[in-house]
């Protein structure tokens, strides 16, 4: 899948907008999980689990509603609800 799919089936599928810091068409591994992250995870433990491994060493940020990097001790659910 390519960078731009990737992001876009993370923002569908966890409720979450992340930025893989790459050409959007390079390729990374397919994201295959079916359930959205749990809302009690911190946004490192969120990276380190399941978008790390796809992406390798490239450099991902998870953005708040506000347009901010979030703080990697925020919490999935904060991120979440700063979307509306």
């Amino acid at each position: 899948m390519t960078i731009v799919e990737l992001e876009k089936t993370v923002w569908e599928q966890d409720g979450v907008r992340i930025v893989v810091r790459d050409r959007s068409a390079a390729r990374v591994n397919a994201y295959a999980y079916t359930n959205a992250a749990k809302e009690n995870w911190s946004v490192t433990e969120f990276l380190r689990t399941r978008i790390s491994p796809l992406v390798e060493s490239r450099e991902v940020a998870v953005v708040e509603g506000s347009g901010r990097i979030a703080n990697g001790r925020k919490l999935l659910k904060t991120i979440r609800e700063s979307y509306n």
